[in-house]
């Protein structure tokens, strides 16, 4: 008993949810672990991701999951300019960035669609943003909208500039035309945004 309660400390210390590779680091044993899964005082948010079962549920699950399993990957494309609420697309997987090189995760759940970037374009734009306690890398809405040009012909050009004009309608104020030609620059779609900005403007 004291093992348990023991282990529920150190999940409320890390604001209610471990890895298992974390819980094992911090001292928990496996079969206390699994002690703990079986009688419903965690539950099992994903392969290997455990949350105490009376904590509020996540908001959104995907993100949190992403980030606590793939340190690398920055929320990007469609899932982005969904959080930023940029398109009326609704993301059948979560789309990420990683850099040229690095494996595509295993992942079963949720479903990844995964993009590779330059150095440069990978690490520019990245926004921390956090989720159920859980820091999650996200492009912010500038670079999200230039990689959405930068893989229209993937992903539809329609969504790219979907986004873009709502970016346009935005209050002036959260709008940042520089840091949007900055990153289209990086992109190297700069000349592919222009026009399209032109007759929105």
């Amino acid at each position: 008993m004291a093992d348990f309660q023991q282990a529920e400390r150190i999940f409320s210390a890390n604001d209610g949810m471990l890895r298992t590779a974390q819980a094992l680091d911090l001292g928990i044993a496996p079969a206390t672990l699994y002690s703990l899964r079986n009688r419903g005082i965690i539950v099992e948010v994903a392969r290997g991701i455990y949350r105490l079962s009376d904590y509020p549920e996540l908001g959104s699950p995907d993100f949190v999951i992403v980030a606590l399993r793939h340190s690398r990957a920055v929320i990007s494309l469609i899932s982005a300019l969904s959080y930023h609420d940029l398109t009326t697309q609704v993301p059948h997987y979560v789309y990420i960035a990683l850099p040229r090189g690095v494996k595509k995760p295993e992942s079963p759940y949720p479903p990844l669609e995964v993009v590779w970037l330059s150095p440069e374009s990978y690490e520019a734009g990245i926004e921390t943003i956090e989720i159920d306690s859980v820091p999650v890398k996200i492009y912010g809405r500038e670079k999200s909208i230039c990689d959405s040009f930068k893989f229209r012909n993937k992903y539809g050009e329609d969504v790219a500039v979907e986004a873009l004009k709502n970016y346009v309608w935005l209050p002036a104020s959260e709008r940042d035309l520089p840091k949007l030609f900055h990153y289209a620059r990086i992109d190297r779609v700069d000349k592919v945004i222009r026009p399209y900005l032109k007759a929105l403007i």
